[in-house]
């Protein structure tokens, strides 16, 4: 088969809160450089690259990542914006719909954007193995050789049939106890289910209409609106949410009988907790991955990581430390999979550390929170890229002092539009409509002092914007 006819779908919509306090929800880990330079998700594309050609690569992700601080990251790619999160079967089908709207039947390469393969070699002959196999009508998983009794997955028991290379599925089940995960080694030819797929894209939704027919009239309402003059993704943002949230493994999967498995040992890692992320990293002699400005005296088999500040530790053994610009994350190795209790519990209690860092990437640019107080100020570094602009906006509960600090500032202001040049500043008054634009070569960086009643970055009203928000 031809590269032509195979496409990559990427799912890229998960929130990453096992991962914080680095991934936030406006900034998920499948955005994040965690083993490398590069961001999980186009490490997972780059993967594919002697397969699936990069424009057959289509990413279903949040529409707030999409035009929020993922912008950048998406941009070369063919995107699906989920209005909200349906998990992955609406995903899925949403996807293979698309995919089909032009008359094409490809083959879906499903991968989620945010796990870790060490050998990819090995994993590129599976998957030319499962593309075979998924030519044929199969639905083809891949099963994980499991390395301990983790009850953080679910297992797939597969058996081998007339093809060595492709295990027949005997049943799922979700997520054991540690007595079930144990026997499940103990017996064999159990696999944990990675969350990567294969199959033809007209065979999972005619899956997806006999299993999960809510599903799929919610698909040919999408279909029928796009052919009514409307964009697919219109159709999508006005029938989506009446999804059901529900997995294709749970929803499908456990019920077809088209279900192939292909065994792998692929060095493939969820990085589902901050104990996954020392296990992928490079450690010293004394297991201890360190990274950033880091000082480790006395420690063993402890990750220590830095963004921002000197940290220094003493003693600690099988410790989890992560420092970011405004949290500090402390725990037991064989804890940190309670990370998403403190999120809940920021969640509960109204604060903003699990949504977004102290610096919030945008489509054109980024700013940075400096300081706020409860008197009714906010301090921010606002950094606008050449060429870039933000949206004509106004706010009704506060009003915004700017100082250009470097580059030259193009500001709409009311009915003006002026020229700020360095250690000039200028007033936005409460309720104006204005914008900052950038005409230059170089980066525009200003400081915007914001004060007001509410200073909450949902105190906006967009009139227009180049990006779509």
């Amino acid at each position: 088969m031809s590269k032509s006819q195979i496409n990559a779908v990427i799912l890229a919509g998960g929130s990453g809160s096992r991962l914080w306090p680095l991934s936030r929800q406006q900034m998920p880990k499948q955005f994040l450089a965690l083993d490398g330079d590069a961001s999980l998700l186009q490490t997972t594309i780059d993967r594919l690259s002697t397969v699936i050609d990069a424009k057959n690569v289509l990413i279903v992700t949040q529409e707030s990542h999409a035009k929020g601080e993922a912008y950048h990251a998406l941009l070369p790619y063919q995107t699906l914006f989920e209005p909200v999160g349906r998990n992955t079967a609406p995903a899925i089908a949403l996807a293979a719909a698309y995919l089909m709207a032009d008359g094409a039947d490809p083959i879906m390469v499903v991968l989620p954007a945010d796990h870790i393969i060490k050998d990819e070699a090995r994993f590129l002959t599976h998957l030319r193995t499962a593309i075979e196999a998924a030519e044929s009508g199969k639905l083809v998983t891949f099963g994980i050789q499991p390395t301990r009794p983790d009850t953080g997955f679910g297992y797939i028991k597969a058996h081998s049939g007339k093809n060595p290379d492709v295990f027949e599925v005997e049943r799922f089940t979700e997520k054991p106890d540690h007595a079930a995960a144990e026997h499940f080694l103990k017996e064999g030819d159990y696999f944990w289910n990675s969350g990567m797929f294969v199959w033809r894209a007209s065979v999972i939704l005619a899956e997806i209409q006999q299993h999960l027919p809510v599903v799929y009239r919610v698909i040919q309402n999408i279909i029928a609106e796009s052919r009514d003059a409307a964009t697919f993704q219109q159709a999508v943002g006005k029938h989506f949410a009446a999804m059901p949230s529900i997995s294709i493994d749970y929803g499908v999967l456990e019920k077809s009988n088209r279900v192939s498995l292909i065994p792998c040992d692929i060095g493939w890692n969820d990085v589902g907790s901050w104990q996954a992320v020392h296990e992928i990293s490079a450690k010293d002699v004394n297991g201890n991955a360190l990274q950033g400005n880091v000082i480790a005296i006395g420690c063993k088999d402890s990750l220590i990581r830095a963004e921002k500040r000197l940290v220094a530790a003493i003693g600690l053994e099988d410790m989890c430390v992560i420092e970011t610009a405004d949290a500090v994350l402390i725990s037991k190795s064989d804890q940190t999979q309670r990370v998403r209790e403190v999120v809940d519990a920021l969640h509960e209690k109204g604060a903003t550390e699990h949504i977004y860092h102290m610096k919030v990437n945008r489509p054109w640019g980024s700013y940075t929170v400096l300081e706020e107080d409860p008197q009714g100020f906010k301090l921010k570094r606002i950094e606008v890229a050449p060429g870039a602009r933000l949206s004509l906006q106004s706010h009704k509960l506060r009003s915004e002092h700017w100082v250009v600090v470097s580059g030259t500032a193009t500001v709409t202001n009311g009915d003006e539009v002026i020229t700020v040049y360095k250690n000039q500043s200028t007033y936005i008054p409460m309720g104006t409509k204005h914008r900052l634009e950038n005409k230059g070569n170089e980066p525009l960086h200003i400081v915007e002092i914001q004060v007001g009643e509410y200073l909450g970055e949902d105190d906006i009203q967009r009139y227009e914007d180049h990006y779509g928000r």
